[in-house]
């Protein structure tokens, strides 16, 4: 297992904490609505040996802390920015990107405001409400959740979004399980990063609208994917109706919402076999 090499890059308005395996093309992986790279960790393990794999935590989370006011209205369009500083910190040439959940919605957005930095994209079950015909019921979900977050604590809100959202298994198998002080250290990261996503990523994320005419233009480097074992519901939608608007054949990977960690090991196969 390849000991990643750490860093910060000061990038507008926050430091980003990062993490770099391996050698060969520039894989970036962006990370999900808990922000964490870790995560990531062992399907960036499986994939060193064949890329230069980059994770990091998203501005606002974990490691990456921000730098004066947060803009919530803007917050997508820096993760945009910050990916791209990521990329054009590790390559000189355009990357390979994989996206899940909100780092999916992150993905879409990179790809279509910067297509020159992108050799082939992954988006993964972005939980993008807009795209939807009924894009209305889940924005007013997302404001009741917010409201059921600060009347009664993240507690009940996680037990709301839990019970209405269809996300699947997400226990890693036993052998990528982290060590008992690593995996305390994640876990309380993860208890700071639900602040942060209740309070600055539930309600603007969902209601972006992703231009997909301009997605279009460049579907060529773009695959959307989904959870082999997903359910017909949200995050699940959005990416089928992505696929089924730019006229793209949709993608299966194993595992659910949350394959890559529940399956590290074969999703790092599938997304090998993706960008060969």
């Amino acid at each position: 297992m390849p000991t990643p090499t750490t860093g910060v890059l000061p990038v507008p308005g926050a430091r980003l904490y990062h993490e770099v395996r391996g050698s060969g093309p520039l894989l970036l992986l962006i990370a999900t609505g808990n922000g964490d790279a870790t995560p990531y960790g062992p399907m960036a393990d499986a994939l060193a040996d064949r890329y230069t794999v980059v994770t990091y935590d998203r501005r606002g989370f974990s490691r990456s802390p921000i730098e004066g006011p947060i803009d919530d209205a803007g917050r997508l369009a820096e993760d945009v920015a910050d990916a791209v500083a990521l990329i054009d910190r590790f390559s000189g040439d355009p990357a390979y990107v994989y996206g899940a959940c909100s780092g999916a919605t992150v993905a879409l957005a990179l790809l279509e405001r910067a297509p020159g930095r992108i050799r082939r994209l992954v988006a993964h079950e972005p939980p993008l409400a807009s795209v939807l015909p009924d894009a209305e019921k889940w924005s007013r979900f997302h404001k009741d959740l917010y409201d059921v977050y600060r009347a009664s604590g993240v507690a009940a809100a996680k037990e709301l979004f839990k019970g209405t959202l269809e996300l699947g298994e997400s226990r890693p198998p036993e052998d990528a399980v982290l060590p008992p002080d690593k995996l305390e250290e994640l876990r309380e990261r993860l208890r700071r990063n639900e602040l942060f996503w209740f309070e600055h990523e539930l309600l603007p994320f969902p209601d972006e609208v992703i231009d997909l005419a301009a997605l279009g233009a460049v579907s060529d480097r773009l695959v959307p994917a989904h959870g082999l074992d997903s359910a017909d519901g949200f995050p699940h939608t959005p990416i089928v109706v992505v696929a089924e608007r730019l006229g793209l054949p949709l993608t299966g990977f194993p595992g659910a919402h949350l394959g890559h960690v529940t399956h590290p090991r074969e999703f790092a196969a599938r997304l090998a076999s993706l960008f060969r």
